[in-house]
């Protein structure tokens, strides 16, 4: 049976009820940072599932307990999280995943036998991007991703 991981980022003090919802069938919940509001941490704790963060450059003082960067395992894959893809380095060489946000748009690629996904931004539209976030469905090493765009 495939694990549902919910990836999100750049939520800028916005969790639209569309995110909850999809959030609370996940079980795993990612996001690669700038909450901007220590009120949306709290509310992605308490959804369920297990909860992954880093720190975004608009985490200010409230974010202490966030790192820059995190690895973890999911299944048979080994995940890096930053926010802004330039601060991955050579940690990228270890994953087999890398989740970034901060740049507000939609970016999924392999490179080097890597994905690399920034699920762009999930809480207010900037730069003339959509608001999007992706939904992963992950089965030992194999797994499928969802876009989902919200208007």
């Amino acid at each position: 049976m495939a694990v549902k991981v919910g990836i999100i980022s750049d939520t800028h003090g916005l969790l639209r009820p569309e995110v909850i919802g999809t959030l609370k069938n996940c079980d795993y919940i990612l996001h690669a940072g700038d909450f901007a509001d220590e009120h949306i941490l709290d509310q992605l704790r308490f959804l369920g599932g297990k909860f992954y963060a880093v720190r975004g450059n608009n985490d200010y003082y409230w974010a202490n307990e966030l790192q820059y960067s995190l690895r973890f395992r999911i299944e048979e894959l080994e995940f890096l999280m930053v926010h802004d893809r330039y601060d991955a380095g050579r940690q990228a060489a270890q994953a087999d995943v890398i989740i970034y946000g901060h740049t507000h748009r939609y970016a999924e690629e392999v490179a080097d036998g890597r994905l690399w996904l920034n699920p762009g931004s999930c809480g207010r539209a900037r730069f003339g991007g959509d608001v999007s976030f992706a939904v992963m469905e992950i089965s030992g090493r194999e797994y499928t991703i969802q876009k989902v765009l919200l208007s």
